[in-house]
């Protein structure tokens, strides 16, 4: 990298005129620079780019997204436009990323290993943030390793690069995608990028946050990268003939033992319904791209469900899942843990009107859990799964939302719940939350 700005150095903002100080470089791509920088003594992120992409066309794009606004606080988005007047060009400020978030590229490198709890919580912060920028008429354009980060222990995420973010329909820049994560018609030069092709990067993304392969890289990829010629490959493979890795109708492109065996590991761990709905992403979704992708609703639902399906191993700890369609395709067989192939001993569950949720001893009940209004409502839990303050064999779930709870027992005994006290996990109770009921079964 040239690095085009020296630390010391300053810029000014458009609107406020504030001075902004940078102090460290921190990397560069195509575009420009990113730098550490301070203004009004405040920590913010510098981006500058390099004379070729400094066009009018970039600062009036920059100027709308200003103007615009963030979609939610995920988007580490373009905050005021910036200037030297010593020196031709431009930038923008925008929020610096924590250094708690770290790339799926280092996922993907072993570098951190979050647990399926946090994956699952990645997801849905991600689809959810892509839905709420699409909401809002605009498209991201390039969905991909690159721009997309996550706290391995609690699942935040953040969502970089947004200078690229165009209204939707109107993306007639030079961005097309990052290789690997354009979808099939763009990469066959018959669309541009736009939401509805985001919805096939998205799933690209989550599929390699979830198995560590791509979902179009099997057996084919050796075959055309062989024969084809590296310019054209890529087309072949991703845009003329892409086959889903586990299509289960063609197993022409079934990733190779010795070649792809961390998907091979970890496809039968997910339940079906994941699986399915990866199926549905990399099937129909490629055949018709208008009426087949996965929207990004569907995968936040997917992603709460997988995070309530969680149940633990009772030898090795591991996180496996409760996956209703295997257990009633195999009913006569036990459940085996996926890492140390013990018996799995389900625990009760809470089920609420369709949903269930496994009631392990870290479960949290959400808003969106006990209040059909409330959907996708993280901000406070209203119950815990907890041990009874002196017989440890007893657990119960413990009310922490502010309203009273109504608990119908087994024995046909009722009891009020009220806010910080616990019920019991018998099976057969009943809990009425106030707009949802829950019963607890095994």
């Amino acid at each position: 990298m040239t690095e085009l700005l020296k630390p010391g150095q300053t810029v000014q903002t458009q609107s406020s005129g504030m001075a902004c100080t940078v102090e460290q470089f921190l990397g560069g791509g195509g575009q420009g620079e990113v730098y550490r920088a301070t203004i009004g003594g405040a920590p913010v992120a510098l981006k500058w780019y390099f004379p070729h992409a400094a066009t009018p066309e970039q600062r009036r794009a920059l100027e709308i997204l200003v103007q615009k606004g963030p979609p939610n606080d995920r988007f580490l988005w373009p905050l005021e436009l910036t200037s030297m007047p010593s020196a031709p060009g431009f930038g923008y400020i925008m929020p610096l990323r924590d250094a708690r978030y770290s790339g799926i590229a280092d996922l993907m490198k072993g570098r951190v290993r979050p647990s399926f709890r946090a994956l699952a919580t990645a997801g849905f912060g991600l689809a959810h943030s892509y839905l709420q920028l699409h909401a809002r008429g605009l498209c991201y354009q390039d969905i991909s390793f690159g721009n997309a980060f996550f706290d391995p222990t609690t699942g935040d995420v953040l969502i970089c690069d947004n200078d690229n973010v165009a209204i939707d329909g109107q993306a007639n820049g030079g961005i097309l995608g990052t290789p690997g994560f354009m979808a099939p018609e763009v990469v066959r030069g018959e669309a541009r990028p736009s939401a509805q092709t985001d919805l096939f990067s998205l799933a690209v993304l989550l599929f390699y946050m979830f198995m560590l392969n791509h979902p179009l890289e099997g057996k084919k990829a050796e075959s055309i990268y062989y024969r084809d010629d590296l310019q054209e490959a890529p087309r072949r493979l991703y845009g003329e003939e892409p086959v889903f890795i586990f299509d289960p109708n063609d197993d022409s492109n079934r990733p190779v033992p010795g070649w792809q065996d961390v998907a091979l590991a970890y496809w039968p761990i997910y339940p079906q319904f994941l699986r399915d709905t990866f199926t549905q992403a990399f099937t129909a979704g490629i055949r018709n791209p208008q009426n087949g992708r996965v929207v990004e609703s569907i995968w936040r639902r997917v992603m709460i469900q997988l995070r309530d399906a969680i149940v633990y191993c009772p030898h090795c700890k591991a996180e496996n899942f409760h996956d209703v369609a295997a257990m009633r395709a195999s009913a006569d067989q036990p459940v085996r843990c996926w890492a140390c192939r013990g018996t799995i001993q389900f625990l009760p569950r809470l089920r609420i009107d369709k949903r269930i949720v496994m009631l392990n001893h870290d479960t949290r009940l959400y808003p969106h859990h006990v209040d059909s209004r409330r959907l996708f409502d993280f901000s406070q839990p209203v119950a815990a799964v907890n041990r009874h303050p002196t017989n440890p064999h007893i657990w119960g779930l413990k009310n922490l939302s502010g309203e009273k709870w109504v608990a119908f027992r087994a024995n046909g005994t009722v009891r009020d719940v009220e806010p910080g006290r616990s019920e019991p996990l018998a099976v057969g109770t009943r809990i009425n939350f106030g707009r949802a009921e829950g019963e607890i079964r095994v």
